[in-house]
């Protein structure tokens, strides 16, 4: 007897099993959107905040070497003790000194911080030769910083080395940094702080430290330099006349920090007046060409003659392209029987005529030229006293650029904190941050004016700019465009 019904079961068996589901669907899913929350935007604010009083004191750091440079120049020891106590507070370090290198050996210029007991050890050290396997030594062997997170577990301590276990068991102290100071390409000391604490020492305290290093070189430089001026003049009635002159120039130096102007025509007044010239130039290089940033004195024909010539070439052969060729001063006694066709000569009445390069690490950037109009040399001290002149144009060169690259961040900062306050201050609210991101983008770009679109299938400018199609681009981004005033076609 045949039993239908388990075949019918079966079947209805084999009929389920062979039921497939539904594949899931390939259709990209919607990107997901992170959202910034008002807890987001007031961290961010705090932090830009951090950012922005630390970059202040960093500038109100370097501002006082600086002054302390330009107040006491030939003084050391302040400004040595400046850059420590503002190296120690804002890498928050305990103890520092300045070390000065002379013939392979070191010795302590200045100290601040720490035990007694260590400080008296580096005060009756006196002068030392450091070992070549010695941090002091790689650091000024390899001129660039050494960093020790923990002095106590170096192969020095356990070997007993005189400074490290001093360092450990006298100072009580752990991390090291130490930064040299180079100038000319070679290691003339070094800064050294200490932390009491096995705590590294951040890239960007690393770099504040090389700031206050190149600062200390900067002091060192016009040290050495104002020394040798009054080595040479002590027993000359002129030596008062150059060492106001110089003391001028460093005081406009100090009183308009980024405006070179003003130091430019304080050096060519006192080279002209010290030096009994008649007129003067300064030259800056620009690749292959040259600049008058700077002229004092000089006849109009002339005058007229540089500003409509601007940036040019040196004539070949000519006083100012030996200068620049050589790389040495040149003194012509009669430019107009040496070069009678030269512009000073036929429009200035320029006949005698020295001219010095300036240099910024060995880099020729520039020159100071000086000219009379009568046919009297040059002497030698008139010479290394333009010379003079033209090492503290570069370093007002060099201060300048620090200060405005320290001014430009300061200002990207403020205007980034500036919006996001008002992000935070008017949450949903689109009008004032809109305001607040055009004005600082026209005032950091230097604009005069600037306008602000948002994309809605096509961009609609204003009558002075294209109808810009938008295919495949999302609809919601935003255009900011910022600009001079001056006229000009845009794709």
């Amino acid at each position: 007897m045949r039993r239908h019904g388990t075949v019918g079961r079966k079947t209805a068996k084999t009929r389920r099993r062979k039921t497939t589901r539904a594949k899931p669907s390939s259709a990209p899913r919607p990107a997901r959107r992170d959202h910034v929350t008002v807890v987001d935007l007031q961290e961010k604010l705090k932090r830009q905040a951090r950012e922005l009083e630390e970059a202040r004191e960093e500038r109100a750091a370097t501002a006082e070497v600086l002054d302390i440079i330009s107040s006491s120049p030939g003084e050391l020891t302040a400004v040595f003790d400046t850059i420590l106590a503002n190296a120690l507070r804002l890498c928050d370090a305990d103890m520092g000194h300045v070390l000065r290198a002379e013939a392979e050996t070191l010795s302590v210029a200045a100290m601040r911080g720490g035990r007694p007991e260590y400080a008296r050890f580096w005060r009756e050290r006196g002068r030392w030769r450091p070992p070549p396997d010695s941090a002091p030594a790689q650091a000024m062997e390899q001129k660039k910083p050494v960093q020790i997170a923990d002095m106590s577990q170096t192969s020095s301590y356990t070997a007993g080395g005189r400074a490290t276990v001093a360092a450990v068991e006298l100072g009580g102290l752990r991390t090291v940094l130490m930064v040299p100071m180079i100038a000319d390409e070679k290691a003339i000391g070094i800064i050294v702080i200490y932390r009491s604490v096995v705590r590294a020492f951040s890239d960007k305290q690393i770099s504040l430290v090389q700031n206050f290093a190149a600062q200390a070189v900067i002091a060192i430089e016009n040290a050495r330099l104002l020394n040798e001026l009054r080595q040479r003049t002590d027993d000359l009635s002129e030596s008062l006349e150059q060492q106001t002159a110089t003391s001028e120039v460093l005081r406009v130096i100090s009183g308009s920090p980024g405006a070179l102007d003003p130091v430019f025509r304080a050096m060519l007044q006192n080279s002209i007046k010290i030096c009994e010239a008649k007129f003067g130039q300064m030259f800056l290089c620009e690749q292959n060409t040259v600049r008058i940033v700077a002229h004092l004195g000089i006849p109009s024909a002339l005058a007229k003659f540089d500003e409509g010539r601007g940036a040019f070439q040196p004539i070949a052969g000519g006083p100012l392209e030996r200068v620049l060729r050589t790389n040495q001063c040149v003194h012509v006694i009669d430019m107009s029987s040496e070069c009678p066709e030269h512009p000073p000569v036929t429009l200035g009445g320029a006949r005698s005529y020295v001219a010095v390069p300036m240099f910024k690490e060995n880099e020729l950037i520039g020159a100071i030229a000086i000219y009379r109009q009568e046919v009297r040399p040059f002497t030698s001290k008139q010479i290394e006293l333009l010379q003079n002149f033209a090492s503290q144009a570069v370093i007002a060169i060099e201060n300048a650029r620090l200060l405005n690259e320290l001014r430009e961040s300061l200002q990207q900062q403020t205007a980034s904190a500036d919006v996001l306050r008002v992000i935070s201050s008017s949450p949903g609210e689109l009008e004032p941050v809109f305001q607040t991101m055009l004005e600082n983008a026209t005032r950091i770009c230097d604009a005069k004016f600037g306008n602000m679109f948002l994309r809605q299938g096509i961009v609609i400018a204003r009558s002075q700019y294209m109808v810009l199609p938008v295919s495949g681009i999302d609809e919601s981004r935003c255009l900011i465009r910022c600009c001079s005033g001056t006229r000009r076609s845009h794709a």
